[in-house]
């Protein structure tokens, strides 16, 4: 505990000669190089630099733009956060890489499958470098390349009833980026298991759909009464802008559960946007 408390003094000191006023005028921030440079000094993870900037009242640069949002107490409870994201395809690409930038701190990145050519048109973190590529390997050294300081944690695996449990175990939520009822009743069983809540996605042609289901709530089996597997999306198929709406809505909710806010529950949000249709459909 000694060793603990003198580091943490020790670390605070070092950041706040090192912090700088931001742009604004108000707000004390300190850069990636000056994080990665007291990291590597003092032995710690930049994770924890950031962490303790923060608690220290010093924003680092690149959340600057966050905190008139989130405040820096939502930045905080960010970064302490763990979020898994369950597929990495047209969904799950755009939701890793927006929650990299969000700042949360432990990912966990989920995706059994490889890059196929038909992925190039709407998956975020698809190149055609990537073809035949593990996704989950994909998305780790892309969040990486965004976010050094984060704890990526890439699994190359299918979820499924008897593992569902360990691969998220730990995490504040999961984020549903799949593309089957089957595997999207198998998740939200698993996150009722961890006690968890899960952000829900669903995408066809032009139009979505968002909600957020903590365990106990009325959920996919509200929606999915028809026992099809897939659904218009094997027919309208998915351009390039309706899982960049739908990731963006799925993780804006995933910051207002671990931020504070009012989550899309009880019901979901539809989209539409061929017709500019958005509404709530509430659930019983």
């Amino acid at each position: 505990m000694l060793y603990n408390f003198i580091m943490h003094e020790s670390l605070s000191a070092t950041i706040g000669s090192a912090a700088k006023p931001s742009g604004d005028g108000g707000t004390l921030s300190i850069d990636l190089a000056a994080t990665r440079l007291i990291a590597s000094d003092m032995d710690v993870q930049p994770l924890l630099v950031e962490i303790a900037a923060l608690e220290n009242g010093v924003v680092p640069t690149r959340y600057v733009r966050n905190i008139g949002t989130i405040g820096i107490e939502g930045q905080l409870k960010l970064l302490r956060s763990c979020v898994g994201v369950c597929g990495l395809g047209g969904l799950g690409g755009h939701i890793a890489v927006s929650l990299a930038r969000f700042g949360i701190g432990r990912l966990i990145l989920v995706d059994g499958d490889v890059f196929e050519e038909d992925n190039l048109n709407r998956q975020e973190l698809c190149q055609e470098t990537d073809l035949g590529r593990p996704k989950a390997e994909v998305a780790a050294e892309r969040i990486s390349a965004i976010n050094s300081a984060l704890d990526v944690i890439a699994c190359q695996r299918f979820v499924d009833a008897g593992n569902i449990v360990e691969v998220f175990s730990g995490a504040n939520m999961v984020m549903d980026a799949l593309d089957t009822v089957s595997s999207r009743l198998t998740l939200e069983n698993g996150c009722a298991q961890l006690s968890i809540p899960m952000v829900h996605g669903a995408i066809a042609g032009d139009s979505g759909q968002v909600m957020a289901i903590f365990p106990g709530d009325p959920g996919l089996r509200a929606i999915y009464t028809s026992g099809d597997d897939r659904g218009a999306e094997m027919i309208v198929g998915n351009p390039p802008t309706t899982p960049a709406l739908v990731a963006a809505l799925q993780v804006n909710e995933a910051v207002k559960i671990l931020c504070g806010g009012e989550p899309l529950r009880h019901g979901f949000l539809l989209v539409d946007i061929t017709t500019n249709l958005y509404q709530f459909i509430p659930l019983k």
